[in-house]
């Protein structure tokens, strides 16, 4: 990790006079921060010499479930229609080009641009693994060091969830092999892929997770394999985003998608199901009995038109609940957590399904991410602080409390990562982001 975050910044305090504290809204609060984290939090204060945060001042967020390539699919795939299925051959289309400097530089940019929204530590969902053809790099963990490398320079937490993913799709048949595209996501079998992410090391800023992309992708035969090599590290799986994985798996299995991972030991406390979008009953009974975190991108599922998950109902089952920005389609975990209220909603017709406590937690859930020192405005805590202007033509008027019904990405003000400053005045530390993603980006659709 670079110096950014593995350093240990001098003790230094922040002032805010709204805080979205564990006990609630705070007032006139001073933070002490020391190595990293909070000394101490103090209402009831005055500013004195304090550095002064505008507006409300929330914990930092978690992205849950992030690909960062597919933020150069932004506003690129909107002229045809179709489906996920469609939108997939662009994606692939992209992925074929990048390389571990191209993707150091797409990294790097789309994590600055999370930084500016907020987003403290992310979960990148990583299936990018080899060279055009599935040929392994002279590091076969090449591609993944350019995401670690991308983190610490956009001066935020990663947590690398390196994906298994060793079979091109499921139907009544059974599995068939990878297609040309996919070979770059593939090891050719489990134990291939656990021996790899064995060479995955931890650091300061980064933490190593594991995944299965989705029970189209690893048979169940190989599933089991998955678990063991999670050994109590977070574990994240694509759940239930399509009725077609569905179906394919109950005339294949017998079985849902939900009711294999259990049956074959993958769900619980450390297991996020990302999307959880087309369940049964049982399937919700299984998630919340097992206290499998469900992880919801409500702008990607929209925007995929993948349909409306649970959510409530998955958290009234015991299901905790996070929040992910998935295909990059809008860069604003304030949206994700709104939207995830909108969506239930629309799918209700009753308002006040989540209350703005527990949107913010679910914007907040480093826990899912292996970081269970993050995600509060508490004593011992990682020092994250996200200042929410109140003064914006958006968020005047609004109560602090209420602040994730009204604010965007772009009301974000100042953010610190573990005591550092890493965004000033809506500014990043690496300068113009948007420059960085043109310039990492426009290559890759030039040669298209």
């Amino acid at each position: 990790m670079s110096s950014r975050l593995g350093s240990r910044p001098q003790p230094r305090r922040w002032w805010a006079a709204y805080a979205l504290l564990p006990s609630g809204l705070g007032r006139d609060v001073t933070f002490e921060v020391a190595g990293g984290r909070f000394t101490a939090v103090t209402t009831g204060t005055l500013p004195g010499d304090t550095q002064v945060l505008p507006g409300v001042v929330l914990p930092g967020f978690a992205n849950a479930h992030s690909h960062a390539f597919h933020r150069a699919l932004r506003g690129r795939t909107h002229d045809g229609g179709g489906t996920f299925w469609t939108w997939r051959e662009r994606m692939y289309a992209v992925a074929a080009q990048l390389d571990p400097d191209s993707y150091l530089a797409l990294a790097t940019a789309t994590y600055a641009e999370m930084a500016l929204a907020g987003i403290t530590t992310i979960g990148e969902f990583h299936y990018l693994h080899h060279a055009p053809g599935g040929v392994a790099y002279d590091d076969p963990n090449a591609m993944g060091e350019a995401l670690r490398q991308g983190a610490a320079d956009a001066g935020i937490r990663l947590t690398l969830l390196d994906t298994c993913y060793v079979a091109g799709g499921l139907s009544a048949a059974g599995h068939s092999p990878l297609e040309a595209m996919q070979l770059r996501f593939g090891d050719g079998d489990v134990d291939r892929w656990a021996q790899r992410v064995q060479g995955l090391k931890e650091s300061a800023g980064m933490r190593v997770g594991v995944a299965v992309h989705s029970v189209r992708a690893v048979p169940r035969d190989q599933l089991g394999a998955v678990a063991v090599a999670a050994a109590g590290r977070p574990l994240h799986v694509h759940l239930s985003e399509q009725q077609g994985e569905n179906q394919a798996c109950q005339w294949f299995y017998g079985l849902s998608p939900t009711a294999l991972l259990d049956a074959e030991g993958l769900l619980g406390p450390t297991t996020s199901a990302i999307h959880a979008t087309h369940l049964t009953d049982d399937d919700i009974a299984v998630l919340g009995g097992t206290a499998t975190t469900a992880c919801f991108c409500p702008t990607t599922e929209r925007d995929l038109a993948d349909g409306i998950g649970a959510a409530r109902r998955l958290s009234d089952a015991g299901s905790p609940l996070s929040l992910g920005s998935d295909q990059q389609v809008v860069t604003d975990l304030i949206e994700e957590a709104r939207t995830l209220e909108m969506h239930e909603r629309l799918d209700s017709l009753e308002r006040g399904r989540f209350r703005p406590d527990e949107l913010l937690a679910a914007a907040t859930c480093h826990q899912s991410l292996g970081w269970d020192d993050g995600g509060r405005l508490a004593v011992g805590g990682r020092a994250d602080l996200v200042a929410v202007r109140l003064d914006s033509r958006r968020t005047a008027g609004s109560a602090p409390e209420q602040i994730l019904l009204a604010a965007s990405a772009a009301d974000v003000d100042t953010v610190i990562v573990d005591g550092a400053v890493v965004v000033t005045s809506g500014q990043h530390l690496l300068g113009d982001v948007g420059a960085l993603l043109q310039k990492a980006i426009q290559p890759l659709w030039e040669s298209s």
